[in-house]
């Protein structure tokens, strides 16, 4: 512990020294009627007393260190797959768990050991049941890198066979973590002899009575010589058939198939491939798609005045959902459009003269979503809707607005991956000046201008008189296009938020009081499952006091009940991760003296990643361990890991050193001295009649 007087000089010590000495000798210098040696010692009370507060109004600092040792973590990550069991021998499953589980006690208290696990996710924990349907190791490391971000992460120790089925390579999350990796070696790199379907390429939906392709990638390894039979089922029922000639050891093959959607609604196509003699494992045999068969798509109608390359970028985006068919033209050429022909309505930058030539287009009730922007004439836009008013008038400025996800919108749900992107994209342009939305408009993106929040509508959505309506505020969506494939290498995010926003506008056309359906009609196995409810009161607005019931029924007669969730004003449910199979799923609920019945279906497709790929990667872990310092071992050398951690300088605690600076004046000793000198000085004089 120190004295420092921060950004004071130190010379300034003397002058309260001699400030406190002249005090003193002020108030002694004249013959008083006290004793030398009395006067004496009350110049040197009052001397320091003040010298100590002329100390104090330097505002002084006391320094004080101390020292705190953080032993090195090593860190357990065990691989909790299905092709850890599928594939790896048990006694090495079963040494490495002893040998893992043993590892903090032959390290001793000189390292904290703390032990994970993961599959999809990263868990805390050595409990492992081999059960997880995907492997994502880059997701791990990631996790581990940021959970223990400046901490003294001595080692890793991965234990896993490099099979990496979700997320991105491993290689390049490891350097990350700037640690010393040593990695487990299960499974057995050895091609052994297997069939398998490595991947099928297809399009999630299709047309009734349209033919549609699948590409079907076919392999075998250690079977050079005999036939490949495949087989193809459609809800059970064989439709196709064909063998295929192995040619090679390590054969792979393209199979593309022409497939034929004869039945509405979402049917399950199963493909096998023939077990061999001696096959290492069958389950990676056979693969299932579901495909939704739509019996017609809606067509969309998108009216503008003049091109603009956000035309192209809603005709892509909203065409990329299969149920709907986009056509684009201008205001001047609506004399040859048959307005029933058309489900809903783009009105995209429009002027003034244009919104009276759609007025029979508009004369109904079918969806409208207007588009704002700098060409569009916002009185004619803000006369045409109650949603949002945009700033009207003459020669107004323009400016760059964000776009900011609004939490607790709940019309309907986008990913959170969306989210995220939409929140990064770059800015659209807008019309300067303050926009409005209605009280009854639900807001899914808001604009903030530069660094500012602002409660300005740019995405809002409005049920007006039983017509759903969308009102865009702002120009430039070929912006978020061009920066998402830059950045994220996809159009996703734009083209989901178009297709859920015509979705959206379009689902209720026929006005059916009362509606449940899916987030989507195919779940992955372990993905929650999330279903929406609207319900209608007679003059058609949106209601959610009563309960809704909801039984979902799978193919195995297994029972699940819900209560929807009210949110908005309207419903939502998260059923969880439901076991895989066909789901059939009834509502009800009564508004009034009206019951009001629901139903539907929906899908949990099984994942079988894990079962794709039967020979271990250790080339990926050595490639990892060499370049961080570490060491790759193989099941019968976890014996030799806490040597080896133990051996590595560059694993050892760290010592860290913590300064803290406190004003002197904050000691209560401090006081207590003054106040010592202070009474003692007033007791003296008073004893001798000076006061």
């Amino acid at each position: 512990m120190s004295v420092t007087l921060g950004s004071v000089s130190v010379w300034w010590l003397p002058v309260c020294l001699l400030a406190g000495l002249l005090y003193a000798w002020l108030m002694y210098w004249q013959p008083v009627t006290l004793s030398k040696h009395l006067r004496y010692g009350l110049f040197a009370l009052r001397a320091l007393a003040v010298t100590l507060l002329a100390v104090l109004l330097l505002s002084p600092l006391i320094k004080s260190t101390s020292y705190q040792p953080q032993k090195p973590l090593v860190l357990v990550a065990q691989d909790n797959s299905q092709s850890i069991n599928l594939f790896s021998a048990k006694g090495d499953i079963a040494g490495v768990n002893m040998g893992l589980k043993g590892l903090k006690a032959k390290l001793g208290d000189d390292y904290d050991v703390r032990f994970f696990t993961f599959d999809k996710l990263l868990n805390e924990g050595d409990l492992v049941n081999y059960k997880g349907s995907q492997t994502n190791i880059a997701g791990a490391l990631q996790q581990l890198n940021s959970r223990f971000a400046n901490q003294n992460i001595g080692a890793l120790i991965l234990a896993t066979d490099g099979l990496s089925n979700l997320g991105s390579d491993p290689q390049y999350e490891a350097p990350n973590l700037k640690t010393s990796i040593y990695t487990i070696a299960l499974g057995d790199t050895t091609p052994r002899r297997d069939l398998l379907i490595g991947n099928i390429s297809y399009n999630k939906t299709a047309f009734l009575g349209n033919d549609f392709e699948v590409e079907l990638l076919a392999e075998a390894y250690q079977s050079k010589g005999e036939q490949m039979r495949l087989t193809i089922t459609e809800d059970g029922a064989q439709v196709s058939a064909q063998s295929i000639a192995i040619t090679s050891g390590a054969f792979k093959k393209v199979i593309p198939l022409k497939l034929n959607a004869d039945k509405k609604g979402i049917r399950k196509f199963t493909f096998s491939l023939a077990p061999l003699a001696n096959e290492l494992s069958v389950q990676n045999n056979t693969e299932a798609i579901y495909i939704e068969v739509l019996d017609a798509s809606q067509k969309v109608l998108l009216v503008y005045d003049s091109p603009h390359p956000d035309i192209g970028v809603i005709k892509q985006g909203i065409s990329a959902n299969r149920n709907f068919e986009v056509k684009a033209v201008q205001a001047d050429e609506l004399g040859n459009v048959a307005p029933a022909d058309y489900s809903m309505l783009i009105l995209y930058q429009l002027s003034a003269n244009s919104y009276n030539k759609v007025k029979q287009l508009t004369a109904g009730r079918t969806p409208i979503w207007f588009v704002g922007g700098t060409q569009a004439d916002a009185q004619a836009l803000n006369a045409a809707q109650n949603t949002v008013k945009l700033p009207a008038g003459g020669g107004q400025e323009t400016q760059e607005v964000f776009a900011q996800p609004v939490p607790s919108f709940a019309a309907f749900t986008l990913t959170d991956s969306t989210l995220n992107k939409i929140s990064k994209l770059p800015p659209l342009l807008a019309t300067y000046g303050t926009y409005t939305a209605n009280a009854s408009s639900a807001l899914l993106l808001k604009q903030r201008i530069g660094n500012v929040a602002t409660n300005y509508p740019l995405l809002a959505f409005s049920d007006e008189g039983g017509r759903r309506i969308a009102v865009l505020a702002a120009q430039g969506l070929w912006r978020w296009q061009l920066a998402e494939y830059r950045e994220f290498g996809s159009h996703a995010a734009v083209n989901e938020l178009l297709s859920q926003t015509v979705q959206y506008l379009t689902v209720n056309s026929n006005r059916q009081r009362f509606r449940v359906y899916p987030s989507k009609n195919v779940f992955d196995e372990g993905e929650n499952v999330l279903l929406n409810a609207e319900l209608y009161n007679e003059a058609l607005e949106l209601v959610n006091t009563p309960d809704v019931k909801i039984d979902l029924k799978n193919n195995a007669g297994k029972n699940f009940s819900f209560l929807f969730t009210r949110s908005g004003q309207s419903y939502q449910l998260n059923a969880a991760a439901l076991p895989v199979g066909d789901y059939t799923y009834q509502a009800i609920t009564s508004l009034g003296k009206q019951q009001f019945k629901a139903s539907g279906r929906l899908t949990v497709k099984q994942l079988n990643l894990e079962a794709r790929q039967s020979t271990a990667n250790h080339t990926l872990l050595k490639s990892i361990a060499d370049k961080s310092g570490g060491q790759i071992l193989l099941p019968s050398q976890i014996g030799k890991l806490a040597d080896l951690i133990r051996k590595n300088d560059n694993i050892k605690t760290v010592v860290y050193e913590d300064k803290k600076y406190n004003d002197l004046v904050d000691l209560k000793w401090i006081f207590a001295v003054l106040m010592v000198l202070l009474t003692t000085e007033w007791f003296l004089r008073k004893r001798e009649g000076q006061i």
